[in-house]
């Protein structure tokens, strides 16, 4: 699928580390690819709001020939590693033991040059300040490191018990079901929960 056919990129997992997953699936029976070059894991990040708009632009501006589709192929890779890691654990409790198979995340977490600032609130606060986590964006390659964070956030902070593949037919999604009863099925009712009441609907016709 060309970039002008692909639909917008779907973030309904409710856990940013697995709409990164999402990053590459096949909602509508044709796998999309949404971090085919460098210039698309600039929107990608764009559209999750994981990298500031003017820090993406001056990403942009200084890389060199070739540097940010790199990037991207790495981002693939990192996704995929990912990938089978977020299946092999998926609906069990996570625990210590897993640290290990961590261990190319955590040198990826090592690279980062995070700190804190304080910056003008928003919202209503005492003083009318908070404190903001900021990054130097050095080169291209600290692009990967807000999507590490989001994976790791994924790992220590929700509960891999409710991690999920949606039952779509053909459709591979993935999701973190916060729904009361945790009875989620579906990547989206409008799309794989939609597809499956119509065929459920022909099936009875039938019958």
């Amino acid at each position: 699928m060309n970039e002008n056919q692909r639909p917008a990129p779907m973030f309904l997992a409710d856990a940013m580390g697995l709409d990164f997953l999402n990053s590459v699936a096949t909602p509508m029976d044709t796998e999309v690819e949404w971090i085919a070059s460098g210039n698309d894991l600039l929107d990608w990040l764009e559209q999750s709001k994981l990298v500031p708009e003017q820090d993406l632009k001056a990403v942009r501006d200084n890389a060199g020939p070739g540097e940010l589709d790199s990037i991207a192929t790495q981002a693939k890779s990192l996704r995929e590693w990912f990938r089978t890691f977020v299946i092999k654990h998926k609906g069990q409790t996570m625990s210590s033991a897993a640290l290990r198979e961590l261990e190319p995340l955590n040198k990826l977490l090592a690279r980062d040059e995070g700190y804190e600032q304080i910056i003008a609130a928003e919202d209503e606060t005492m003083s009318g300040l908070k404190m903001a986590e900021l990054r130097r964006w050095r080169s291209p390659e600290t692009l990967l490191l807000p999507i590490a964070k989001a994976m790791a956030d994924l790992v220590c902070k929700e509960d891999f018990t409710y991690v999920k593949a949606c039952e779509g037919h053909a459709c591979t999604l993935m999701f973190l079901d916060k729904t009361r009863g945790h009875a989620r099925r579906w990547c989206s009712m409008a799309i794989c929960g939609n597809r499956a009441k119509q065929a459920a609907h022909r099936s009875r016709s039938r019958g």
